[in-house]
């Protein structure tokens, strides 16, 4: 067992003695506890599911296994992943190696903080609102929120399925992308940013609720580099979604939680409980309109190649601070892509946004190589 100062994760492992062999051989890899691993706890970061032991990997899991990845164990994460920073009621609060006292950002916390303070080489985190993205900028890392769809969800405890994405997470945009190969069985991309047509996103939508953020220039001081890589940049936009779509988040979450909430809804942390409270008063025709706005969006036709935008764009708050007061402040670049069904990676605090996974990469290894 490593030491592990930034509580970062759950559960240890002891790796097998032999490496395996595969485009991953050696590479030591952190799940986070969301996701299931044959014969190792999966908690979900919950005191409900603290002794469950699933019988085999999540289809995901299985994949970077059977390249040589060495699983080591399973990271910590805010309870049930329903949180924009790195606490946890039960497993305790993950600590930012990068800035210390700061959040980590959630809810992929623990992996993004043991990739920062080299506890392992890869890890594999969940994104349904931020949950990748904003632990890589908090955290100085990089992770992929892919296109909806594109990796399988199997094994993965749900939050809200028609969000819910799998992604890979490391220190570099080589290694995410090469984990992304081994997760969908396509090839890794050529770098490429010359050519392309590229969107300076300063205001992002909202989410349908009217509480669109105000503009942001973060993303300007990306520019010339961009440009000087061979980009085209120019100012852009996502269009608002036609209705509130917050309905349709807290509609499925109540539905995956309607085993034990509110039957043991004692046994859930403050935090979790509140927004399942919620969750309960949403109404079947507010989640059918928000189910209507999500499929009229996701039809939307970008006018550029590739979106720019900072990841997160503002100070990141102390590690103990009101989560509710910070969930919109922190995702307000992050949210819409779930909801768009887009692919988003996070290089520290810049994001790359586009429909498709391998624009994305692409683009992404073409800044990281400079």
């Amino acid at each position: 067992m490593r030491e592990d100062i930034h509580n970062a994760v759950i559960t240890w492992v002891d790796p097998p003695v032999e490496p395996g062999s595969g485009r991953l051989a050696g590479r030591t890899l952190l799940v986070k506890d969301l996701i299931d691993t044959e014969g190792v706890r999966t908690t979900c970061g919950s005191r409900i599911r603290g002794g469950c032991v699933p019988k085999r990997n999540a289809p995901a899991v299985q994949r970077l296994l059977d390249a040589g990845a060495l699983l080591l164990g399973k990271a910590n994460l805010p309870e049930f992943a329903w949180s924009v920073v790195g606490q946890n009621p039960w497993y305790g609060t993950v600590h930012n190696p990068l800035r210390p006292g700061r959040t980590t950002g959630g809810s992929s916390s623990g992996n993004a903080a043991a990739l920062a303070s080299g506890l392992c080489d890869l890890g594999l985190g969940t994104d349904t609102g931020c949950s990748i993205r904003l632990p890589s900028a908090c955290c100085g890392t990089v992770g992929l929120k892919p296109r909806w769809g594109s990796i399988p969800t199997n094994g993965v405890y749900p939050l809200c399925p028609t969000l819910d994405t799998v992604g890979p997470m490391a220190r570099t945009v080589e290694d995410v992308a090469l984990m992304w190969s081994v997760l969908t069985g396509k090839a890794v991309p050529e770098p490429r940013l010359a050519g392309l047509r590229v969107g300076l996103l300063t205001r992002p939508p909202s989410v349908g609720d009217g509480r669109r953020a105000p503009a942001n220039l973060a993303a300007e001081t990306y520019v010339a580099d961009l440009e000087r890589l061979g980009a085209h940049v120019v100012p852009a936009m996502i269009p608002e979604p036609s209705a509130d779509t917050w309905p349709l988040f807290f509609f499925e979450a109540a539905q995956s939680h309607r085993a034990t909430f509110p039957a043991r809804a004692d046994e859930y942390g403050a935090n979790c409980r509140t927004k399942l409270e919620l969750a309960q008063q949403v109404r079947p025709d507010e989640a059918a309109e928000a189910y209507r706005a999500i499929e009229e969006w996701r039809r939307f036709e970008p006018p550029v190649d590739l979106y720019v935008s900072p990841t997160v764009g503002v100070e990141l708050p102390p590690e103990d601070c009101d989560e509710l007061e910070w969930r919109l402040p922190l995702t307000a670049f992050l949210r819409p892509v779930n909801l768009l069904g887009w692919a988003g990676l996070a290089i520290g605090d810049v994001q790359l946004i586009a429909p498709h996974n391998a624009t994305v990469l692409s683009a992404g290894l073409a800044w990281e190589r400079g």
